[in-house]
């Protein structure tokens, strides 16, 4: 008798589920085929925008036009001028010089300047909200910290440009008002957000148990969040700043308004930068479509992009590294 209830309640099961299936069925393959459409059409966009850049770059290499203005080699080679041998981003004048190393550099100095700033203070008010904080406390502070992500970044950088821009020159006595070190603290308003909200994951993504064993062993506090909780958090907080490296070298009204624009190759945070981002939108507009200047344009796009592939992919493996180590110490 135990059993063939057993066995009625079984097919009864069966046969729910059998008509849950079906009722949900044309609804999930639905939801199904949209999501992997939606994945297939951003791969595709992404390609397509790659595709695009290359060709109108590819000029450079195959154009015997463009390569009595311009070639792969000169565009990092140095430039006989007046007194000596220099790096000059000069795209429009009687003999146009396309040297990109100004560029390069003012990029990457803006950029290491905005993560010096940021990622300590992303990452310290990411271990305030997620270890210390309490729940009043934290539903006031995360949401202020996001709020910044959604200011436009022409905001930004005019504030950048009428307040940072006098306070630095004031403090720091520098010789331009605006320069590398004005735009990359402007740039860090922008990426504390990103940075912020995946490390703040990170962190509240480490077991409880970890902290727990951690303070009943005698921790503090505090040695607890130095030694236990960051380096089990440390390959999400590595991913944060990667995240914020891309975030800050692809930025452009910031720069554009901050940095003075001046294609200096200095290595001094206080005079004038011009970036690779500022340069593609402020030239492409005026260029002529098919010209050595429009080709050059296209190449820095290209640049850009390849770069950002490459230090998201080291990123990565970096992360995932860190992972396995954690995960094999554990």
């Amino acid at each position: 008798m135990a059993s063939q209830t057993t066995t009625r309640i079984r097919i009864t099961r069966e046969r729910s589920s059998r008509s849950l299936r079906r009722q949900g069925g044309l609804g999930e393959r639905f939801i199904e085929l949209a999501i992997r459409a939606v994945a297939l059409v951003s791969i595709a966009s992404i390609l397509l925008i790659l595709l695009f850049v290359g060709k109108e770059a590819l000029p450079l290499i195959t154009s015997g036009e463009v390569h009595r203005e311009v070639t792969l080699g000169s565009m990092f080679a140095p430039i006989q001028t007046a007194n000596d041998m220099a790096y000059v981003w000069q795209p429009v004048s009687e003999t146009p010089k396309y040297n990109v190393l100004p560029l390069i550099v003012g990029s990457l100095k803006v950029t290491l300047v905005a993560l010096v700033f940021a990622v300590p203070l992303s990452v310290g008010a990411a271990v305030y909200v997620s270890e210390y904080a309490g729940p009043r406390a934290r539903e006031i502070v995360k949401p202020a910290i996001e709020l910044l992500a959604g200011i436009p970044s022409v905001v930004v950088g005019f504030f950048a440009l009428i307040v940072l821009a006098s306070w630095v020159q004031k403090v720091f006595t520098t010789e331009h008002r605006l320069n590398s070190l004005v735009a990359g603290l402007g740039l860090s308003f922008a990426i504390c957000p990103i940075v912020f909200s995946v490390s703040e994951d990170a962190l509240r993504a480490v077991p409880r148990s970890y902290r727990e064993a951690a303070l009943a062993m005698g921790s503090t506090r505090a040695q607890t969040v130095l030694k236990v909780v960051l380096p089990a958090a440390a390959p999400g907080i590595a991913a944060a700043i990667v995240l914020g490296f891309g975030r800050a070298i692809g930025e452009t009204m910031i720069v554009v308004i901050a940095s003075g624009n001046a294609a200096l190759l200095d290595f001094s945070l206080d005079r004038s930068a011009r970036t690779i981002t500022a340069t593609i939108a402020q030239e492409l507009g005026e260029v002529v479509v098919g010209s050595p200047h429009y080709s050059v344009l296209f190449a820095l796009g290209a640049m850009l992009f390849l770069a950002t592939f490459v230090v998201n992919f080291f990123g990565e493996r970096i992360v995932h590294g860190m992972r396995r180590r954690l995960g094999t110490v554990s």
